[in-house]
């Protein structure tokens, strides 16, 4: 479980997330294809390793209302963290964010996904995580999402925007939500040696990467 892992421990594979974030110099190039503005609120369902991390990065992305960490690809019967944890169901550790489109579209969230908010090139793992609950996985919740994300993923595949093949596959499945004590868990613990470790440096790169698409404070 990660917030028994060692300090130490987390660091040996620090280098595993540079690549994909704190590293890069620009973000990656928006989607050529995105969703067109819709009235009211969307939900975008995105998988991308330790939900603490792409919550955080999310919940700084003006437009954003809210996000909710949880489950999604499985059951409602086993979507807890300790039977998601054992790595016998079929649930990613995901985020469910509503958003306002008229002020941050699908596409743009995909872009900060695929920059800044995990690596879409490691296959069931993120890190120090392992295991396809850490996969990399997008649930459309339409099929314009669904046709944006194919299209951004060929995009992305074809200027080989990554040293390595993206591994991001579309998936279809409900979103369950976590239990309380996971929400918000990047500001409610910010001393957490797994936060520090792994989430404010991801933090920090989306402020530097998209200073205005980033909320203040």
């Amino acid at each position: 479980m990660r917030w028994l892992l060692p300090l130490a421990a987390m660091g040996i594979a620090a280098a595993a997330l540079l690549p994909a974030h704190a590293e890069r110099a620009v973000p990656i190039p928006p989607p050529a294809r995105d969703v067109p503005a819709a009235a009211g609120p969307q939900v975008a369902l995105l998988a991308g390793g330790c939900y603490w991390g792409m919550e955080a990065v999310f919940e700084r992305v003006k437009g954003v209302r809210s996000v909710t960490s949880g489950f999604a690809g499985g059951s409602a019967g086993d979507a807890t963290y300790a039977a998601v944890s054992s790595e016998r169901t079929r649930h990613a550790e995901a985020v469910r964010i509503v958003y306002d489109p008229r002020q941050v579209s699908y596409g743009t969230l995909l872009r900060v996904y695929f920059s800044i908010a995990h690596d879409p090139t490691q296959l069931n793992r993120q890190g120090p995580d392992h295991g396809p609950s850490y996969r990399s996985a997008i649930f459309p919740q339409s099929p314009q999402q669904r046709a944006v994300a194919q299209a951004y993923i060929a995009q992305l595949s074809r200027i080989r925007a990554y040293p390595a093949p993206i591994v991001t596959k579309l998936e279809l499945g409900r979103f369950y939500p976590a239990a309380a004590d996971h929400q918000d868990f990047y500001d409610r613990n910010p001393m957490h040696p797994y936060i520090v470790r792994w989430d404010k440096p991801k933090v920090a790169a989306f402020r530097a990467a998209f200073p205005g698409l980033a909320r203040a404070g």
